[in-house]
């Protein structure tokens, strides 16, 4: 994550919402982790935080994160494959509520949370991006990914920033064109 989060540049055109599995027990070191990898911003989410281009936003400890229009909310609703925060949440309220414009990513993992969520970003129009197995330090995750959602762009880690880049830029252009 530090890797792709160092790889973009400042005023990166949107938002970016973290989950990570950790300990409900965890401190804020995770925040200042990757805000020391990265140019960009980086916060952690409290309930109705307001969705911020170029903000990297991070799932507390404990909580899924749902985006809803504009802004961020927390919940406590049950864990999901053994999960809270949940990526299949967060991805799933992400396709809900942006469609198309929304880009789901997946990186290395120990379990199959974010499989159906990204899945779901497919099937409402999004895409999808995935860290190739083969340079994650755990598999599990990214095979998962690439099994739920066949329609996925599967690339080594080193490359996940410049795709993300190559879709900000298109996504930047549509919406421009959407709002004139």
């Amino acid at each position: 994550m530090m890797k792709l989060l160092g790889a973009l540049p400042e005023g990166f055109p949107i938002p970016i919402v973290v989950v990570q599995h950790r300990s409900k027990d965890s401190d804020r070191l995770l925040v200042q982790i990757l805000q020391d990898s990265t140019p960009l911003n980086v916060s952690e989410v409290e309930d109705k935080d307001a969705l911020i281009a170029g903000m990297v936003h991070v799932a507390p400890a404990n909580y899924h994160i749902l985006i809803e229009a504009g802004y961020l909310s927390l919940t406590t609703e049950e864990p999901v494959r053994f999960s809270r925060p949940s990526i299949d949440v967060m991805f799933s309220s992400a396709a809900d509520t942006y469609r198309s414009e929304t880009i789901g990513i997946i990186l290395t993992g120990a379990n199959e949370d974010g499989s159906s969520g990204l899945a779901h970003i497919v099937k409402r129009g999004g895409r999808a991006l995935i860290q190739d197995p083969k340079t994650a330090e755990i598999p599990i995750m990214p095979i998962a990914a690439t099994l739920a959602a066949p329609a996925a762009e599967v690339l080594p880690l080193n490359r996940l920033a410049s795709r993300l880049l190559e879709l900000s830029d298109e996504n930047t252009k549509v919406a421009r064109r959407t709002a004139v």
